[in-house]
C-alpha cells in the first residue's frame, strides 16, 4: 500500500531520512509530504519511530474529480467495508488546491454522503451507528485530482505524551527534533538550549541521543482498527526498543524563568530522560561554556509586536555578545521570525532554511561547519 506523512513545509528531506532510515520503498518527497510503499507492519513502525512527521495517512485511491458528481463517483467506488466496519465512525475532513471544487465544506459533505451510501449498501442499513472507533477519512484535491486516505495516527505525530503543559508559545516536538536533527547532533557532543521554555528541545535531543522511539508512551488511532492484527504494535516497539542507546549524555536547557525550569524538568520526566538532561536557572545574555565543541538549538522569542520587537532585539544582542566567547567549533541552530535577527544578533548565517512554527513563517539560522 502508499503510505503518506504530511510534514511541515521545509522538513520533506529530513522525513524522507528517517523513512529511508526505516528501509521503506520507493520513499519520495514533495511540498508538505512524503510517500513511500509499505505493509500494514509499516504503518505501526512508521507512527512510533516518526520524529519530524506530522501523522501516517493510508492511501485508498485517487481519481480525477473536475465535479461533485465525480467526487462522488470516485469515493463511492472505493472499498470503504475492507477498513471500516459496520460500528466505524469515520469523520471527514481535507482540502482542496488549484481546483475547480474549491468550497472545502461541500467537499466534506459529498466525501461523508459517498463513503456512507457504499458502507450502508454492503452492511444494509440506511443509517450507520457509528457508535465504534474512529476511522478518520482525509482527502486531498490538486489540481483536480482527488486522494483518500484513512489517518492511522489520530492525535499528530507532535503528541508524545510528555508535554502536559506549555510555557507561552509552544515549539512543536516534531520541528523541535527537526532543529536539533539540523544541527546534526547524536549524542557525543555537548549540548545546550539557553531558551528552553517548557524543555522541548533538549528532550528530543536527549531522545535522539538515546535513539528512543517517539511514539512508545502514545497509542494510535489504528491500534483500535478492526482489520489491522495488534500484534504490529507489538512488534514495532520491540523493534524500537532493541535500537536504544545507553551511554552519558551532556545536555543542557536553561531559562531565565524559574517555572519554565521546574515544568521542563517534570517534563523530562515524564519522557524517561530527566537522567540525561539538566534544567537550570540562566540567562541566556550570560551564556557561556568552555568546551571545544557542541551543539546549540534554540527558540527565543520572537517578538510579535512592536514593543516586543525591541525587546527581543535587545535579547538578540545581548545572547550575540555572550555567543562571541564560544569555541568556533560550536555548531548552531536558532529558530526566529524576526527579520531583523542577523543585524540584531551580530552575525550572518553560514545557511538559512526557511521553516513553519505553526502559522508563523521562520528561519532557522545554522552557524558553523
Amino acid at each position: 500500500m502508499t503510505l503518506t506523512v504530511p510534514c511541515l513545509f521545509g522538513l520533506e528531506s529530513l522525513v524522507a531520512h528517517e523513512m529511508n532510515r526505516l528501509e521503506l520503498a520507493d520513499v519520495r518527497a514533495e511540498n508538505g509530504r512524503v510517500h513511500c510503499t509499505g505493509t500494514a507492519a509499516d504503518i505501526a513502525r512508521l507512527n512510533v519511530n516518526l520524529r519530524c512527521g506530522a501523522r501516517v495517512l493510508m492511501e485508498l485511491g485517487s481519481f480525477p474529480a473536475p465535479d461533485f458528481e465525480a467526487l462522488f463517483q470516485g469515493v463511492a467506488a472505493l472499498p470503504w467495508e475492507d477498513y471500516i466496519p459496520r460500528d466505524g465512525e469515520f469523520p471527514v475532513k481535507g482540502y482542496s488546491l488549484n481546483s475547480k471544487l474549491h468550497s472545502v465544506p461541500a467537499c466534506q459533505a459529498i466525501v461523508k454522503k459517498a463513503s456512507a451510501k457504499r458502507l450502508g449498501e454492503k452492511y444494509g442499513c440506511e443509517t450507520l451507528p457509528e457508535t465504534g472507533s474512529r476511522y478518520h477519512i482525509q482527502f486531498s484535491i490538486i489540481r483536480d485530482v482527488a486522494t483518500l486516505y484513512l489517518d492511522t495516527s489520530g492525535e499528530g505525530l507532535y503528541k508524545r505524551g510528555y508535554r502536559a503543559q506549555n510555557m507561552g508559545a509552544p515549539l512543536r516536538e516534531t520541528l523541535a527534533a527537526a532543529l536539533v536533527t539540523l544541527s546534526r547532533y547524536q549524542g557525543r557532543d555537548p549540548f545546550c538550549d539557553p531558551f528552553c521554555g517548557s524543555g522541548t528541545i533538549p528532550i528530543e535531543a536527549a531522545l535522539i541521543a538515546k535513539n528512543r522511539a517517539p511514539g512508545l508512551d502514545r497509542s494510535f488511532a489504528a491500534q483500535r482498527w478492526k482489520n489491522l492484527p495488534s500484534s504490529i504494535w507489538t512488534d514495532a516497539a520491540e523493534e524500537a526498543m532493541d535500537k536504544e542507546f545507553h551511554g552519558n549524555y551532556d545536555i543542557w536547557g536553561g531559562d531565565i524563568d524559574p517555572a519554565a525550569v521546574e515544568l521542563s524538568r517534570h517534563n523530562a520526566a515524564l519522557a524517561g530522560v530527566d537522567d540525561c538532561v539538566r534544567f537550570e536557572v540562566a540567562d541566556a545574555g550570560k551564556f557561556h561554556r568552555e568546551s571545544t565543541y557542541g551543539q546549540l538549538v534554540t527558540n527565543p522569542p520572537y517578538g510579535e509586536r512592536l514593543l516586543e520587537k525591541q525587546e527581543a532585539e535587545a535579547l538578540y544582542r545581548s545572547f550575540g555578545a555572550a555567543i562571541q566567547t564560544l569555541p568556533p567549533a560550536w555548531r548552531m541552530v536558532i529558530l526566529s521570525s524576526h527579520t531583523e535577527f542577523e543585524r540584531s544578533f551580530g552575525r550572518q548565517a553560514d545557511k538559512k532554511r526557511k521553516l513553519y512554527n505553526g502559522m508563523i513563517k521562520c528561519d532557522a539560522f545554522l552557524y558553523g561547519k
